[in-house]
């Protein structure tokens, strides 16, 4: 009846319908995207977009949600190169490579690598160790000083081995730094049951997955800047870890999952 009213024809008439449509679907996929990209602190591509879609049931092609992307501006942190902190030149023991660049593990509590890193604040370096655990990725010991000192990392260690207590036998990774190779710490891994393994001297892709995380938190959390203290550094250090690295931020090489979603999959399995 509306077409023999306004004299036009069906298919004009409903292909008219279907384009005052479209900018009201793009509105609010666009206001989607924007509130997925934020809650990522303005780090997450198109792929882990697609993939956050998903998991709210709308299907978008990921060329769709890269043009949309693009028209309103939002673009991720950009990749930044930062400098090794590791100091090898010590005479300690050196422990053999036990990894050998295999990530990929099948449990959680097996393998455990670690790393130090630096921040730059206003009152001077606060140094950050950490603990991961291979399966999940997840970050399981941490510690901050502003002292890179062998307590550093063995508190970051006793954290992982308070809060997982792992079996005797675990495989602790990391480099070659005298942090790591100092009889302190060498005694702690020795009460714990713990074998050491190192990567090779000066070869940072035998530690990728401790290199890639401080890498992923420099860039998220904006590392161009100085932190006015060092309280601000860690208080904004311990919330990125806990409340959303740990259980929010997805993982390409954990099915998309943040660690602590990989690790209650992987129970209820």
């Amino acid at each position: 009846m509306m077409c023999t009213v306004l004299k036009v024809k069906r298919s004009g008439y409903y292909g008219w319908l279907k384009s005052q449509e479209k900018p009201n679907k793009d509105k609010e996929l666009v206001s989607l995207i924007k509130e997925i990209f934020n809650d990522s602190r303005k780090t997450y591509g198109s792929r882990r977009i697609k993939r956050a879609l998903e998991d709210k049931r709308h299907t978008v092609s990921r060329r769709k949600i890269c043009r949309l992307m693009k028209e309103n501006g939002l673009f991720c942190k950009a990749k930044r190169k930062f400098k090794v902190t590791t100091n090898s030149n010590h005479k300690h023991p050196i422990a053999p490579n036990l990894l050998e660049r295999k990530f990929n593990v099948t449990a959680a509590n097996k393998f455990f690598v670690g790393d130090i890193t630096y921040v730059n604040t206003k009152e001077g370096w606060l140094y950050l160790a950490v603990v991961i655990d291979l399966f999940s990725r997840k970050v399981v010991g941490w510690s901050m000083d502003k002292n890179m000192t062998s307590t550093l990392v063995n508190d970051a260690l006793l954290m992982a081995l308070w809060s997982r207590r792992p079996p005797k036998g675990l495989i602790w990774h990391t480099d070659q730094g005298c942090q790591y190779a100092s009889e302190s710490h060498r005694n702690l891994l020795k009460e714990h049951g713990i074998v050491q393994s190192m990567s090779r001297r000066g070869n940072c892709w035998d530690n990728a997955v401790s290199e890639s995380f401080f890498h992923t938190l420099k860039i998220e959390l904006d590392f161009k800047q100085i932190f006015e203290s060092r309280e601000q550094a860690k208080q904004e250090i311990f919330e990125y870890i806990e409340v959303f690295y740990n259980k929010k931020r997805m993982h390409s090489s954990i099915n998309y999952l943040s660690p602590q979603e990989f690790e209650i999959a992987a129970l209820a399995a």
